[in-house]
């Protein structure tokens, strides 16, 4: 990152380079402002305002104004006085959760309202390739936004079992901040998390963009594009097995304002850049050194990136994914052979990355090892290293040194809870947990429920725990810490004491940074669109800091107090300069964001469950060799005016026999799906993480299923939900789907519905018709909310050996559901948006 020392007095040009005031609430002639998440909230989503002070505020309400008739269309009583924050004496936290009318509002107290803000669904969608503006303008190598290139020459190497001096490509990469410096732990961590982002939610991104940031096509989301320039990189820094280096150039870089094009700092040698090796040892060209112990930090970086570069691009490109996994494996033996963290080289002045932990890295690289290798081994080291640092130590302190405890979130505990299970994935989740509550306990007492320390980069800190939160969520399902896990987002689009958004240019026509610490922004005015800032910092260390020099005057005076200050100004690099790694990690928790938040309930990434607040059924119908009962299901589904879900493998849909029921299916708005095409059992029964199939062997029998389908007029786009064969499918099958576009179902257990196909010959087995209802009649009423979103799974037909047909139980079970007060939906309309 760049904290450049300004080396000449500026002080000459402030008056060309002061901006208009473009917002009232910078100013803001009231004794109290509202601050909101600027962006938004989804539609069901926690909504929640805070009102902060100079002085006691006296109102019992707030009102929220529709923007476009500036009609009140509510009002809300819920104020929650929190007492004195930072500038503030007095603040309150306002909740109009129970509002969920998609629209633009503002919120009101008196005469004083809020940023206009949107009530929305899709809120978020788009936010995550929004902070991808900012990583294609960090490139280095060729450079889409100057459309130039630069440091072409890197460059020579340093401290290498060669001589100081040996050229080397190392070409390419990221600059990490605002200067032009290239770190291995902030662009692995970088590289990681969009390809985790891609892996998890590929549906949050687009393809606008080409691999060298141009505008155009190529047929992969711009995530990769740039996850892959990321990877290239790090190739070309793990060149061999035994060799690895840890960052390009030191603080001699920080020489001033200027475009990387037009770089002409000279080092060592005419050519090209330092390039430091990784020794495991103490470096420092000049009089400053570091504390490094080992290699394992930037080792472990490597080896997860690498690992997840391999499971996403092994059939994209299986020669380039080849060497992702050789140095994957390679840069982890050299983290275990060195264990202790790889600190960056300082140069002339005493800052650099002071990272201490290191068992972090080599826990998520273990984990991504075994999910490549399946070699428990690795799975056995994992759970080792994160037993040595449960909670990532940040967490519990309320300073740090820079960059000491690196990565800010412990992606690895995560990872590796996923592949397990039973008392490790428990321990896992407590670790999470323990976490959390220590931040919820210096968070809870403040009104923006903000607990995290305000170090250089806090608003990394922020995402990095916003995230954590959510993982912790979708791990858990333990929804008590929502609240502060939104707080965490609304404070990095707004809901701060400043009432700005941290990430320039988003939203568009909100507060957000305008002059970022930049040599792009500041010689040129250039937009930064996307990057993070680094937000607040403890005032105490900002008046520390050498070289500070507010370049205009300070627009948010008001709201700075002796807890924090940020600055949205050129000259202050320590709150206001974007970071690389910060917008990455950024990017992960806002494409989660972009998903529907909806009550789903998911296991192994299929959906087993829609909204639980809806008393809404899904009845879903599979079929493969029988279809004995599907002229009494349609007769009865007519009957009771229902629509429901049939699944059918390309068999089924092939056989001539099944063409008039099909038909008739299409013809009264059923919805029409993929079973697979031949009915294959994807993974072993005794080990689900055990694949039976490879990823082309799935496709292609997919594919074929939905092929089959098109001579009935049904299209992949409108049958996107796909139930597989068995109800029995991993991780690993779900993320295949979602990567041609299709969600993974699987039925909602707890009742005995899905055992319609069993026969007297299979013994204690064989559940009985009147046995399945009344399971289905004893859940709705054993279970606080019934049947809510449940996908109840039944069979269009069944063996002849089964003469208890369910199906002729059917018109009593749908009007007995109907009375107790259940709708049925088809599943696209279960689980709409």
């Amino acid at each position: 990152m760049m904290h450049t020392i300004l080396k000449k007095t500026l002080t000459g040009i402030f008056y060309l380079l002061v901006l208009p005031v473009l917002f009232s609430c910078s100013f803001h002639p009231s004794e109290y402002w509202i601050r909101v998440n600027q962006i938004g909230y989804p539609t069901d989503a926690l909504k929640v305002a805070v009102v902060a002070g100079k002085s006691s505020v006296a109102f019992q309400q707030a009102q929220l104004i529709d923007v476009e008739s500036g009609k009140v269309v509510f009002t809300t009583h819920k104020r929650e006085e929190k007492g004195a924050y930072g500038p503030f004496s007095h603040t309150y936290r306002i909740d109009f959760s129970e509002f969920n009318q998609a629209g633009k509002y503002r919120l009101q107290i008196g005469k004083t309202q809020s940023p206009v803000f949107t009530i929305h669904e899709t809120v978020y969608q788009g936010t995550a390739d929004f902070m991808l503006r900012y990583m294609r303008q960090q490139r280095c190598g060729y450079n889409p936004f100057l459309q130039d290139s630069c440091h072409t020459r890197d460059g020579y190497t340093l401290y290498a079992p060669v001589a100081d001096g040996t050229p080397i490509d190392v070409t390419g990469g990221w600059h990490d901040a605002s200067d032009y410096l290239q770190y291995v732990a902030t662009s692995a961590n970088a590289t990681y998390q969009m390809l985790l982002a891609y892996q998890e939610n590929p549906q949050a991104f687009a393809d606008e963009y080409l691999a060298n940031g141009l505008p155009g096509k190529n047929g992969l989301p711009d995530v990769l594009d740039e996850a892959k320039w990321g990877l290239d990189w790090l190739v070309k820094m793990h060149p061999k097995e035994d060799w690895m280096f840890n960052q390009i150039a030191d603080d001699r870089d920080h020489a001033g304002y200027r475009l990387p094009n037009k770089d002409s700092v000279v080092y060592d040698f005419p050519e090209g850049r330092p390039v430091y090796f990784c020794t495991g040892e103490v470096q420092g060209v000049f009089g400053n050194k570091n504390r490094t112990t080992g290699v394992a930090s930037t080792a472990g970086k490597f080896s997860s990136a690498l690992a997840l570069g391999h499971q996403i691009f092994q059939f994209k490109d299986p020669e380039y994914a080849r060497k992702l996994y050789e140095r994957a494996l390679s840069a982890y033996q050299l983290g275990k052979g060195k264990p202790g963290p790889c600190q960056t080289a300082p140069g002339k002045a005493p800052y650099f990355y002071e990272e201490d932990n290191w068992v972090d890295d080599m826990e998520l690289a273990a984990s991504e090892l075994y999910t490549l290798t399946r070699q428990k081994n690795y799975q056995k080291e994992a759970l080792d290293f994160a037993r040595q640092e449960p909670v990532t130590p940040w967490i519990e302190n309320d300073t740090a040194r820079h960059y000491q405890w690196y990565p800010f979130l412990n992606v690895g505990h995560y990872r590796l809870a996923q592949q397990t299970t039973g008392q490790y994935k428990k321990e896992l989740i407590a670790y999470y947990k323990k976490g959390i509550e220590t931040v919820w306990q210096r968070a809870k007492n403040n009104a923006f429920l903000q607990g995290t320390p305000f170090i250089w980069c806090s608003n990394n800190l922020v995402a990095a725990f916003a995230t954590q939160c959510y993982l912790y969520r979708q791990l858990s399902g333990d929804q008590s810490y929502l609240p502060l896990e939104t707080a965490s987002i609304d404070w990095l689009f707004g809901c701060n004491p400043w009432g700005t958004s941290m990430i320039i240019g988003l939203p568009e026509k909100g507060v957000s940074p305008k002059t970022p610490h930049s040599s792009l922004a500041f010689l040129h005015q250039y937009r930064l669109d996307g990057g993070l800032v680094d937000g607040p910092v403890y005032t105490r260390i900002f008046q520390s800091l050498k070289g500070i020099h507010l370049v205009e005057e300070d627009e948010y005076a008001a709201f700075q107090s002796d807890l924090s200050v940020y600055h949205d100004d050129f000259g202050d690099y320590s709150t206001n300069e974007p970071t690389m790694d910060g917008t990455a990690s950024l990017i992960y928790l806002l494409s989660a964001l972009a998903k529907p938040q909806k009550n789903f309930t998911l296991d192994h990434g299929g959906i087993i469950r829609g909204d639980t607040q809806e008393p809404s059924i899904a009845l879903l119908f599979s079929g493969h060799v029988f279809a004995d009962g599907a002229q009494e299901i349609i007769s009865v589904l007519e009957k009771q005016e229902v629509k429901a879900s049939f699944f059918f493998t390309g068999d089924f849909y092939r056989k001539p026999a099944f063409h008039p029921t099909i038909q008739t299916l299409v013809q009264n708005g059923h919805y029409l799906g993929a079973h697979s095409d031949k009915h294959l059992l994807y993974c072993s029964w005794e080990n689900r993480d055990s694949l039976l199939v490879n990823k082309q062997e799935f496709l292609q029998d997919l594919n074929d299923n939905y092929e089959a389908m098109k001579s009935f007029g049904i299209k992949p786009q409108v049958a996107k939900y796909f139930l597989p064969p068995y109800e029995w499918y991993n991780r690993q099958i779900s993320h295949w789907a979602k990567e041609e576009g299709i969600q993974v179902i699987n039925f909602s257990p707890g009742t005995r519905s899905n055992a319609d196909y069993t026969v007297p010959e299979m013994g204690n087995r064989y559940v009985s018709g009147e046995q399945i209802y009344q399971s289905i009649l004893d859940y709705e009423v054993q279970h606080e909310k019934g049947l809510n979103g449940f996908q109840m799974l039944l069979h269009i037909g069944t063996a002849p050996e089964r003469t208890d047909k369910f199906h002729r139980k059917l018109n009593a079970l749908i009007g007995e559901l109907k009375a107790r007060g259940y709708a049925f939906k088809r599943v696209d309309e279960l689980l709409k948006n």
